[in-house]
């Protein structure tokens, strides 16, 4: 892959192309469901199970790695998932719903994961090492910008329907029609300015004589792989049940424990105040990890990105009052919506955290996954990552009903300790933005 082209064109939209899909398919499905009526304790198995395909993606990550251009792969995929959302939104109004929306999604997600390896794949071949950490916070802030103007702006769109026609199927139908037609024009976008001069892998990657088996067997060699897999297996625990269990908190009416917040509330608190919180802190752990290596900010990383969790404990446990009226009258688009001002600084707080303490966690990855067959290397990184949210995940409803939201987020943070232990055993390296020692 060459490296001169002009990565400020490229790198936000593609990892906006790998963020919104997962967004759409792991949390904005929740809400979806919850406002279609269906169970915390469904929606926390069925929608935890979507993550599978991120969790085995490395099965098929090195025929990714040894057949045809990165490039090719991930038009594609964006272009698939583009027709899954549309066909989803077709399928909302229907009467076994639930069941054919879920199919689709599982399809979606696959697609999805797929993208993410071969975008991830193209990142990696097409930024020299030093690239790769000054953009790493801007890959990072675009994805996690996709990943809440899902939980942002779509919900606070498909709020705004809700109000219009009075039908929650109506509005998240034409919610996920929308969805996939904003998923088309970036796949366009892609198609026009991403870097077309990649080389076909099949006949020119130096490392193509590596056979299926071996680019999983060099990973497994790498150095501490079982103290860095049960690291990256553990470091979202208790992201994992709080992100499934958020959204149901914050709509649930206060006798069962939630915030009573409507749903374009949930999406403007997300849409606006949390992506300048998370735009800031991921731009801002980008540049720390530049200037001073990973192994300095690893631990107040860590730190940030969870202690904001404390502040759910208080939200559930004083379920505050405090209401301010937001109107915004556009010339198409009309907001009427009571928002909570703590809930508001709550969520700032905690996507500031996460904007800044997951850049240093998605380096690490890259860290991991230096070597020969990277692009397949970080695949199964991120597989296991992707298994440490699905299996707590999948529990987090069963959990929450059983211990009420205030014990629950309680749990939440007691679930963050192996991670926070296990950190201080890690060899990080020093600068990347030279050679560092493989893992």
């Amino acid at each position: 892959m060459k490296t001169d082209n002009t990565p400020w064109f490229w790198i936000p939209l593609l990892n906006f192309a790998s963020g919104l899909p997962y967004a759409v398919i792991i949390s904005v499905s929740v809400i979806m469901y919850k406002n279609l009526g269906i169970s915390n304790e469904d929606i926390g198995v069925y929608t935890s199970l979507l993550y599978l395909p991120w969790v085995i993606k490395p099965l098929w990550s090195p025929f990714i790695e040894l057949n045809g251009t990165k490039r090719k792969w991930f038009l594609s995929m964006q272009l698939l998932i583009s027709i899954a959302f549309l066909l989803v939104g077709f399928t909302i109004p229907t009467s076994g719903f639930f069941i054919m929306t879920l199919a689709i999604f599982w399809v979606a997600a696959f697609a999805s994961a797929s993208n993410d390896i071969a975008s991830d794949g193209f990142y990696l071949l097409a930024l020299r090492k030093e690239q790769q950490s000054f953009f790493l916070g801007i890959r990072s802030t675009f994805y996690r910008l996709a990943m809440l103007s899902g939980n942002g702006l779509i919900v606070l769109f498909a709020g705004y329907l809700e109000h219009k026609y009075g039908d929650n199927t109506k509005a998240w139908s034409y919610t996920m029609i929308a969805v996939g037609l904003l998923m088309t024009f970036i796949t366009l976008y892609n198609f026009v300015f991403t870097p077309k001069t990649e080389i076909n892998v099949v006949e020119n990657n130096k490392d193509h004589h590596l056979s299926f088996g071996t680019v999983f067997v060099t990973f497994f060699k790498k150095k501490q792989i079982g103290l860095v897999l049960a690291f990256i297996l553990v470091f979202r625990l208790g992201e994992s049940q709080l992100l499934k269990m958020l959204s149901p908190f914050l709509l649930d009416k206060k006798e069962l424990g939630g915030m009573a917040l409507d749903t374009e509330a949930v999406g403007i608190i997300y849409g606006t105040l949390g992506i300048l919180a998370l735009t800031i802190g991921g731009i801002l752990g980008g540049i720390a990890i530049s200037k001073h290596g990973l192994t300095k900010w690893i631990f107040p990383m860590f730190l940030a990105m969870h202690l904001p969790i404390l502040g759910f404990i208080g939200l559930a446990h004083f379920q505050p009052e405090e209401l301010f009226h937001l109107h915004i009258n556009l010339y198409f688009f009309e907001i009427n919506s009571n928002l909570n001002l703590y809930t508001c600084l709550v969520v700032i707080l905690e996507q500031f955290g996460y904007g800044f303490g997951f850049t240093g966690f998605m380096m690490y990855l890259i860290h991991v996954a230096e070597g020969e067959s990277k692009t397949a290397h970080y695949a199964l990184a991120t597989g296991f990552m992707a298994m440490g949210m699905m299996l707590p995940g999948m529990l987090s409803g069963y959990i929450q009903q059983y211990l009420g939201y205030q014990n629950f987020f309680i749990w939440v943070l007691i679930a963050t300790i192996p991670g926070l232990i296990l950190s201080r055993f890690l060899i990080f390296p020093k600068d990347f933005g030279k050679k560092s020692e493989e893992v």
